[in-house]
């Protein structure tokens, strides 16, 4: 079980290559306050001086610091670790049984420690300043040694609470912010870094953890600094867990001082003189404390961790090889056929385009209608609803219908209601429907255009490749619906002047409406005349115009003229009883009166002598809004009324019913017909395939960082493969 750690560093390695941390792989997170011994310890570990010392922050990046052990014997590395390019000569191995390299200087290798130590200098001041700044940039290193387990650690800057140098002033949220960030990786061990001459209930390494790992089931408790304990102190209890317990265990060791460090004590001599502390002040826990403990114990916590990560990483990992098999096929080969592929895309995006019309379309939309379902929506609901909520008699008062007659009778009084004051106003009603319908072609028009985005975007994603050939197809497109825009405007208007250019009154619905109204009034006249009172002569009212009687089928007749002069604007049957008179004279004193009667309200209201100090313009006509219509008015009122709602509401079917046709005919066929020949019409030209087949300039690199990725993929899921076929598991 020894090799698993070798595994992940391998992974490390490969995943390093491609500058990813797609995968979380396990590793140990050192956590603890500035200056409480996380550096001293991860010195002690590896054995070397090769991390930088001094006050204040120093630790400024993550440090990710793999430890592998290679044989005593080996004192050369092996093809793959040891062969490098320096200087324009093949080295083939390294005198000396310890090395170390970094990712970011590539082949290079580090037998120097204290060059070691100065390349993390420079590199932390090369991307987080020289004044504290702090970079959640890491830095990678690999120290091969016989000294060493395997481990994998992650050193992080030190939890501060105040800024200092050019630090921002929410340093301490960014620092935690970055500690979160590797510790909340579920195959990540915490080792929360603790002194021992502080007081155990205030560590923030702790509480750190147990933010997020609340149970402690991966959290192991290190306690720095032992010797430094206050006289007649000790740290018993706290390493018994008395203090605060911790489920993987709490160590002590034992750090070299700063006295230690500028003298250049050895981490061995450190080592021994640790032992033989632990043996004189803590006899029976000497065994299961120090740095050799801790090596041994985080090796063993490691690959635990790693043999119960595994199955579910190898899952990962072919799961993102799958995402990026795909990504990769979405990106294209390079283009060999230029003109077969010119066209291929341009009848592709022409069948899209069709299909999302049509609903046919491999990508359907899920959230929102689009392409032909919602042209069907825009056309009976959208269209629809509008036409049916304009009212037939909408800006249409009485005094406009009453204007109206009067206007089409000119100077003489008229006997039946003028058809011209009913045209003139149906007309009038009639041409509000025009501007919902060429509102209903707009809104068609933007849908149109709306589904070239959506075939961009989710039918042929290979014009991604090529943003020239893209804008090229769009513009085409654009450009063949702008044409069609005015054509079909101009046959819509032309549906409305049709209805406007003949008022058909024979209309089989029409006729119909005004059938029934006429009955309506007969039978109105027939309840009035019921309704007579008994000192008229009922010999009287079977008198014709003349005085004459009539034959008893002759009364039939005259109920059918009034029933015409009721529809026509004529005199009402209570006109007739006026007087006790049934003929034409009785309706013309009605006339006479009521205009007497106009005039008495006319010239109540108004000044009619220039005595009184008022001057007579006879070119101003007083508009009789405030007075009460009178019945006869009322009632041609009321009967044109009626005539504009049943021919408004035929007028209204027909445009409801010949609007979407025209729109389907002149813009929506015709595009669909005419596109694909349109797109190779304009270009499918040889001067035009090496610029419009030019890809992005990010494509190329796109398409290796993912093909890069794959490879790592691959190789990854490879090396968990042969691992699992090694230890079973």
């Amino acid at each position: 079980m020894e090799a698993l750690i070798p595994v992940i560093n391998k992974l490390q390695d490969v995943f390093n290559t491609v500058g990813a941390d797609i995968i979380q792989l396990p590793q140990i997170v050192v956590v603890g306050t500035q200056s409480s011994g996380k550096s001293s310890v991860l010195e002690s570990l590896v054995g070397r001086d090769i991390l930088p010392r001094g006050t204040g922050i120093v630790t400024r990046r993550p440090l990710i610091l793999q430890l592998v052990h290679i044989d005593p014997e080996d004192r050369r590395k092996t093809n793959e670790e040891n062969e490098s390019k320096r200087n324009g000569r093949l080295n083939r191995g390294i005198d000396g049984e310890e090395w170390g390299k970094f990712l970011h200087t590539k082949n290079k290798i580090y037998t120097d420690f204290e060059e070691i130590r100065q390349e993390i200098e420079t590199e932390t001041e090369r991307i987080s300043g020289i004044n504290k700044g702090i970079s959640d940039e890491p830095i990678h290193l690999k120290i091969f040694s016989p000294h060493v387990v395997n481990l994998t650690l992650v050193d992080l800057p030190g939890i501060t609470k105040l800024p200092v140098g050019d630090q921002p002033k929410d340093i301490e949220g960014q620092i935690r912010e970055l500690i979160y960030k590797y510790i909340s990786n579920p195959n990540s061990i915490i080792l929360a870094v603790t002194a021992a001459n502080t007081d155990m209930a205030t560590s923030e390494a702790l509480k750190v953890s147990r933010d997020i790992d609340p149970d402690g089931r991966r959290t192991l408790a290190v306690v720095t600094k032992l010797d430094l304990m206050d006289a007649g102190t000790d740290a018993m209890d706290v390493l018994l867990g008395r203090v605060i317990p911790v489920k993987l265990g709490i160590i002590g060791v034992v750090n070299r001082s700063q006295l230690d460090i500028n003298q250049k004590k050895l981490v061995a001599d450190a080592a021994r003189d640790e032992y033989a502390f632990l043996q004189k002040k803590y006899p029976s826990l000497a065994n299961r404390n120090g740095t050799k403990y801790l090596a041994r114990t985080l090796n063993r916590l490691l690959l635990h961790h790693i043999r119960d990560c595994l199955p579910e990483l190898k899952t990962r990992i072919n799961v993102l090889a799958a995402q990026y098999q795909s990504l990769l096929n979405s990106y294209g080969e390079p283009v060999e056929d230029k003109s077969s592929t010119l066209l291929q895309l341009i009848t592709k995006f022409a069948a899209e385009y069709c299909h999302t019309i049509e609903g046919t379309a491999k990508y359907i939309e899920t959230t929102e209608l689009c392409g032909g379902a919602r042209i069907c929506y825009i056309f009976h609901e959208t269209f629809g609803r509008t036409l049916e909520s304009v009212d037939p008699l909408g800006n249409l008062t009485t005094i406009d219908v009453l204007t109206a007659i009067r206007n089409a009778t000119g100077p003489r009084p008229a006997l039946f209601v003028p058809e011209v004051s009913f045209e003139l106003l149906v007309k009038r009603q009639v041409k509000r429907l025009e501007e919902p319908s060429l509102r209903c072609v707009e809104l068609v028009h933007e849908e149109m255009q709306r589904i070239i985005q959506h075939c961009s975007n989710y039918s042929t994603q290979e014009l991604l490749r090529f943003p020239k050939l893209h804008d090229a197809i769009v513009e085409v497109v654009t450009s063949l619906l702008r044409k069609r825009l005015p054509v079909t405007n101009e046959m819509v208007h032309n549906l409305v002047a049709i209805e406007l250019a003949y008022i058909n009154t024979k209309h089989p619905d029409f006729a119909d409406a005004c059938g029934l109204m006429n009955n309506n009034i007969e039978e109105q006249r027939r309840n009035r005349m019921r309704d007579l009172p008994s000192t008229v002569p009922r010999d009287k009212s079977l008198k014709g115009p003349g005085g004459q009687s009539l034959s008893p089928s002759e009364p039939h007749a005259l109920e059918g003229e009034a029933a015409k002069a009721a529809a026509g604007g004529g005199s009402q049957s209570g006109e007739q009883t006026d007087g006790g008179t049934g003929n034409w004279r009785g309706m013309i004193r009605k006339g006479d009166e009521g205009a007497a009667g106009e005039r008495a309200v006319l010239q109540h209201s108004y000044p009619s002598s220039p005595h009184k100090g008022y001057a007579v313009n006879l070119l101003d006509v007083p508009v009789p809004v405030s007075r009460k219509l009178s019945a006869r008015e009322q009632r041609d009122c009321e009967v044109i009324e009626r005539l504009i709602k049943s021919y408004f509401l035929i007028v209204r079917k027909n445009i409801q019913d010949s609007v979407p046709k025209a729109v389907m005919h002149f813009l929506v066929n015709h595009v669909k017909d005419s596109l694909q020949s349109e797109l190779v019409g304009q270009l499918y030209k040889a001067g035009l395939l090496d610029d419009l087949l030019t890809e992005s300039e990010d494509m190329a690199q796109r398409r290796n960082e993912s093909a890069d990725m794959l490879k790592a993929l691959q190789k990854a899921s490879q090396v968990i493969a042969e691992i699992r076929e090694t230890h079973m598991w």
